[in-house]
């Protein structure tokens, strides 16, 4: 803690042959060790502090600049040691700047009166119109956002969660700013009200108004040229670049926004990019991309997302004005010039194509295939799961996980297949099935929420649907054999007993963190009981949760096994354990033969078109070759996807052999 003291006579005098300036000399303080020399054409004024300046700070091209102050007039100031700060056209007031902190060719950076830094502003999250609106704040979660947005029907807990969020508000408040240690702030325009983070660099922002920007050494955050932002909280790790415009936004941990993207009134959480397009209230849950100029989303719900060019949606073709709002569960993409007219929900990891106005809900058909054809929505359900893009970009996900920061605030579920989706599946064979039933097994298509299924494609869901189940139980199964102890088939099926809390009943999807729906809903009874009343105890139940996952999943799973298969573990047999891990072992190898031969197209002689402008066949394939890099055998995906093949197969024998010695 740096330890002060007045100013002597001879500093003073020195200050000003310096051409420094101040309301009163009396109401500066300085370092034990502050050295007059480095401080030039300095005006104080009100109650300032200043550290000591030893250090040097290295910039691009060798130059070398020594800390101290140039050029600058500070109000209410505590200056850090070894700070930089020269040529501040106008002033800064009211900031007390870390250690280490460098300010150059600034204009203003002030706070003024009392403020929350962006903490409490309101954000009208998918209702253009209001009623969704969020209170965003520094440790706002994706999970947080969801239920403070869509669990309206519970007013008195959206209350209390409300006033929660308020009591944070209100401790964060203050009339003077905070600028971290390590800061770079070079070549900015207005920056006001807003508290900037250790290790945070801003390099030729315009402006930057009612704000946190919540850096740290592990995860900094980076502002970059012609950045423009308005009542906003920017979490750790994340960089907004190259006159990007947004106001009334949260942008979560490890965000990308750049190229002149623009957003109103919108959530982004961990890891969203966003580049050329526009965002107009929406709720963009973790991985949440779009990249295009064309590309606008509106007033919709998306997590796992990649909006194709031209993606767009409508919420404002009604008399009323905006009201209305989409949902795409997680992993829905859209296709170039794709469209929607809000009110829709499209099932997780489903596929939209064309142009859609007849306000379909396709949740309980997930990966689906959602295409116009001659004005009609045509579903496919299931398609999706033999799609190598699927399963290319649930591999992904977890390594494209920029957060470097340790405090993750987001909880994400990353699988593909678990309770929430195949309980979907569950009643999408009950849908598919009650629709041949009423219409007869002979006809052509069948009309389901204002779209037609093909026989062919309602044929083809039960059989998807079927192999995905017998998938996801199995992995439960197997992975409850191989965690644990057991030498006779008494010890297993005691293994087997569920021994959590929570499990059975529906899944819910709270942007991102997968949870029984029973243990969601009594937390937010303990919130609009008054048991949780801090936002970090809310936070950490939500994270107790989803730690809980795997441990909910096989309660779900264990009863699933019964009612699907007709087998309680309770009492199971040796014979019917090996039964269902050789439908497991099937269904696996099955779908991985299928996004085998998924890809296979890409490398036919159709796709090699364009290649080898000016040769010949050979030419053709030869050049295609050498950009592609290999042909289809040798791909790393698809040689990726024979080794599982391989490696799932050899589970699977390991496992009937664990059983037979039973």
């Amino acid at each position: 803690m740096t330890d002060y003291r007045k100013l002597t006579a001879a500093e003073i005098e020195q200050l000003k042959t310096q051409m420094c300036t101040a309301s009163d000399w009396n109401s500066v303080d300085v370092a034990t060790d502050f050295s007059a020399d480095y401080v030039r054409s300095a005006r104080f004024s009100g109650y300032v502090k200043i550290g000591s300046f030893t250090k040097e700070f290295a910039l691009p091209g060798g130059m070398m600049k020594h800390s101290g102050l140039y050029h600058v007039t500070l109000h209410n100031v505590t200056v850090g040691d070894d700070c930089c700060i020269e040529n501040v056209k106008n002033y800064i007031a009211n900031y007390e700047i870390g250690d280490g902190t460098f300010i150059e060719n600034v204009d203003i950076i002030l706070t003024d009166g009392r403020t929350s830094f962006g903490n409490g502003v309101e954000v009208a999250v998918l209702s253009e119109t209001g009623g969704r609106e969020v209170m965003i704040y520094d440790r706002l979660t994706a999970q947080t956002a969801y239920v403070m947005a869509l669990y309206r029907h519970r007013p008195e807990m959206i209350s209390k969660l409300r006033e929660a969020v308020g009591r944070y508000v209100e401790n964060v408040t203050s009339s003077i700013g905070r600028i971290g240690r390590n800061v770079t702030i070079v070549d900015a325009g207005y920056i006001k009200n807003v508290k900037i983070g250790d290790s945070c660099k801003i390099e030729g922002s315009s402006r930057l108004k009612n704000g946190s920007i919540n850096s740290n050494d592990d995860a900094p955050v980076h502002i970059g040229v012609n950045v423009i932002g308005d009542d906003f909280i920017i979490s750790s790790g994340s960089g907004i670049e190259d006159g990007v415009t947004f106001s009334r936004c949260f942008i979560g941990q490890a965000c990308r926004l750049g190229h002149n993207y623009s957003a109103t009134d919108s959530l982004f959480f961990s890891n969203c990019q966003g580049e050329n397009g526009e965002a107009c209230a929406i709720f963009a849950g973790p991985y949440t991309v779009t990249h295009h100029k064309s590309t606008l989303l509106i007033a919709g719900m998306f997590s796992f997302m990649n909006a194709g060019s031209g993606s767009n949606q409508s919420n404002h073709m009604y008399k009323l004005g905006p009201i209305h709002q989409g949902i795409m569960e997680r992993g829905a993409k859209t296709a170039s010039d794709s469209y929607i007219l809000w009110p829709a929900k499209v099932g997780a990891f489903s596929l939209v194509m064309g142009r859609h106005v007849s306000h379909q809900d396709t949740s309980n058909l997930p990966f689906a295939y959602l295409i116009e054809q001659q004005n009609t929505s045509f579903i496919m359900p299931g398609a999706n799961l033999k799609s190598v893009g699927t399963i290319r970009d649930a591999r992904k996900w977890p390594g494209r996980d920029g957060r470097k920061d340790p405090d993750k605030l987001d909880m994400i579920n990353y699988n593909l297949l678990s309770p929430y989706t195949i309980q979907k599946m569950l009643n999408g064979i009950e849908i598919l099935k009650n629709l041949r039933k009423v219409s007869g097994e002979n006809s052509d298509a069948y009309t389901y929420q204002s779209g037609k299924i093909k026989s062919s494609s309602l044929k083809n869901g039960l059989k998807y649907y079927g192999m995905a189940i017998d998938k996801f139980l199995g992995n439960s199964l197997i992975t409850r054999i191989m965690n644990s102890e057991f030498s006779d088939i008494d010890g297993l099926r005691k293994a087997f007993e569920p021994r959590s809390a929570y499990g059975e009943g529906d899944w819910v999807d709270i942007s991102g963190m997968i949870a029984p729906k029973k243990a969601v809903s009594d937390l937010l009874d303990d919130i609009e009981n008054g048991i949780l009343t801090d936002m970090d105890e809310i936070n950490a139940r939500f994270a107790y949760i989803h730690s809980e996952y795997y441990n909910y999943e096989w309660r779900w799973a264990y009863r699933i096994i019964r009612e699907y298969y007709g087998v309680d573990l309770a009492v199971v047999t040796v014979e019917k354990l090996s039964e269902l891990v050789s439908k497991w072992k099937k269904s696996v190898v099955d779908l991985d033969n299928m996004i085998y031969e998924d890809p296979r197209k890409e490398f036919s002689l159709n796709a090699m078109t364009s290649f080898g402008a000016d040769g010949d066949e050979a030419q053709r394939k030869e050049d295609f070759m050498q950009v592609r890099g290999s042909f289809f055998e040798a791909d790393p995906f698809v040689m990726s996807v024979k080794e599982h093949i391989r490696v799932k197969s050899e589970l699977g024998d390991r496992v009937l052999d664990i059983l037979h010695r039973l």
